[in-house]
């Protein structure tokens, strides 16, 4: 079994906002044919699809996305997963918009969802599918994120959350690095090919710590 959650804040009052783009995924994961309805267990939605004979479970934490962690504690702990079964689909303002993102682990990066899975599951190593939702003016990430994207922005988010759909089928069929690979943007590619190398030539490629 793997575990899918999307983050977001429950209710039609930050429905749409960027910071539920998360959300927004795992509803476009459930909305394909056999997949089951969503229910509440966990403090979440949790609905049970199938990709490749194997259980994967949708999930949306009702906790609000700074509690987020309570419930994918939860459902590890319930059905005794370890990290590495659990993607994330979260927003993240520092990608520009649309932009996907994955990684096998690393920091929050102030995502305040990331933030307290990590503290409640004790570790940062499961993977994460970010979505560039756009950057804020200074000050003004709150107010960012919890905003409407306008209407020029649409197209572009509709396509991601697709994108970002079949990442997530990608990840759940063929792991991690399988799915980085195909949905990871060129800016990461080069950076791999560059490292690769630096390797080949003998150079060192250490980097200072960034924010994931």
């Amino acid at each position: 079994m793997k575990v899918v959650v999307g983050l977001g804040n429950p209710g039609p009052k930050y429905a749409g906002t960027r910071h539920n783009v998360g959300f927004d995924v795992v509803d476009y994961l459930a909305a394909a044919p056999g997949c089951s309805a969503f229910r509440e267990r966990f403090e979440a939605l949790v609905a049970e699809a199938k990709e490749g004979g194997e259980a994967v479970l949708l999930v949306k934490p009702l906790t609000f996305m700074n509690l987020s962690g309570r419930a994918v504690r939860a459902v590890l702990d319930f059905y005794k997963l370890p990290p590495d079964g659990l993607l994330v689909v979260c927003d993240d303002f520092n990608l520009p918009l649309g932009k996907l993102r994955l990684r096998a682990k690393g920091s929050h990066g102030g995502q305040n969802g990331l933030r307290n899975i990590q503290d409640q599951l004790g570790t940062d190593a499961y993977a994460r599918l970010r979505i560039g939702v756009g950057q804020p003016n200074p000050g003004d990430a709150v107010d960012h994120v919890l905003s409407r994207f306008k209407p020029g922005e649409r197209a572009a988010v509709q396509d991601a959350v697709a994108l970002a759909a079949q990442a997530v089928v990608a990840w759940a069929r063929g792991g991690t690095e399988a799915a980085m690979n195909r949905f990871n943007g060129p800016a990461d590619d080069d950076k791999a090919k560059a490292k690769k190398e630096k390797a080949k030539k003998g150079e060192k490629t250490d980097e200072p710590p960034k924010p994931a």
